[in-house]
């Protein structure tokens, strides 16, 4: 039987670079070699195309897979039937792609803009597509969705961030009028919780507005929910299935960036500490979520439950969730009876699915 041609594209142009190395290493080390022709493909940080030449991967977190001796200056074409460029001096070689795995996480990778390329291309690619995508990580956008669809969710306000530059004290005044302390604040458009506060008082909600507008001239503004944070890992084109609940008990005052890829606080509860009934209500509403969004491929969504009355409440969904050692995605379908390697071979699966 042939070998198909799988494009592991990783790195770009994000806040979240480093994190889609770590992604892309265990996705790399974990994808069954005796079926797929693997091409590795990073994009720097300046936006350069590289197609990796060696079989370490070990060096994509260390950053010294861009060094390689054996690299090749690559691209994807948007003209359908060329697939993967790449260049050695004058010649250009051509290989042909069957299929595309864009281990990108963040802006320009996870938001539409990948996948609207490849989709020019006419090549399948894994995860949802490009409105599903751009919905997903515009995460205002997403609340508009999720209310249409009718799941629970943290009362939310949009702040622009030149509303920052002259209406400050307003917007503070504003804010404090409609949320009690402690407040969240969100750039609408990052992942990995990249810019992300949680504000305990005025200064402080200063300073996280200011620090989310670095990253996004939408900024969003939630409720605190004290509550569990549960995660569920969908996975689906039409028929799409959640994975059982996992929890996240981050160690800090919130599962923030350092919590989920720099200390070991954070700690992994799967199954989730919840009743039985609740962690079934949990997985319809992520299903909900998902189709609502128009996703297909996968996704990770992400709730609480609260303490208080174990309700439950939509926080997010990611349509490219981390895929690293210690990632709840792969994590959760393995506990679902998945391994990490079928898991790759049925996402990859789906994404031919979706091009017939």
């Amino acid at each position: 039987m042939k070998k198909l041609s799988v494009c592991i594209l990783f790195g770009g142009i994000s806040p979240e670079h480093e994190v889609s190395l770590r992604s892309a290493e265990s996705v790399l080390n974990n994808i069954d070699k005796s079926k797929y022709t693997i091409f590795p493909v990073g994009i720097t940080r300046e936006g350069d195309w590289i197609l990796f030449g060696g079989d370490d991967y070990s060096m994509l977190p260390k950053g010294t897979w861009k060094n390689h001796p054996n690299n090749r200056r690559a691209a994807i074409s948007p003209v359908r039937g060329q697939g993967l460029l790449s260049f050695e001096g004058d010649c250009v070689v051509r290989e042909r792609i069957d299929v595309v795995f864009p281990v990108l996480h963040g802006e320009n990778g996870e938001d539409g803009a990948m996948q609207g390329l490849l989709q020019m291309a006419g090549i399948p690619y894994v995860g949802p597509h490009v409105a599903a995508s751009a919905v997903a990580m515009d995460k205002t956008l997403t609340k508009l969705v999720v209310d249409q669809a009718g799941v629970p969710q943290a009362a939310w306000q949009l702040v622009n961030s030149s509303d920052l530059e002259n209406r400050m004290e307003n917007t503070l005044s504003m804010l404090e009028l409609r949320f009690r302390y402690p407040m969240f604040v969100k750039p609408a458009g990052t992942g990995s919780s990249v810019g992300v506060s949680k504000a305990a008082d005025r200064e402080a909600l200063r300073n996280a507005l200011l620090l989310a507008g670095r990253y996004d001239r939408k900024i969003l503004v939630e409720e605190f929910i004290n509550g569990r944070e549960i995660e569920i890992a969908v996975m689906g084109n039409e028929n799409p299935v959640a994975s059982i609940c996992g929890e996240i008990d981050s160690g800090a005052d919130f599962y923030d960036y350092d919590a989920k890829y720099v200390t070991d606080t954070s700690t992994a509860y799967i199954p989730a500490r919840i009743p039985e009934n609740v962690g079934e209500i949990v997985r319809d509403a992520a299903v909900k979520v998902y189709r609502a969004v128009g996703c297909q491929g996968l996704s990770r969504v992400d709730f609480f439950v609260t303490y208080d009355e174990n309700r439950v409440v939509f926080n997010e969904i990611n349509t490219l969730p981390g895929f690293t050692s210690i990632s709840m995605y792969p994590k959760l379908f393995d506990a679902s009876g998945l391994p990490y390697p079928q898991l790759i071979d049925e996402l990859i699966r789906l994404a031919l699915e979706a091009c017939q």
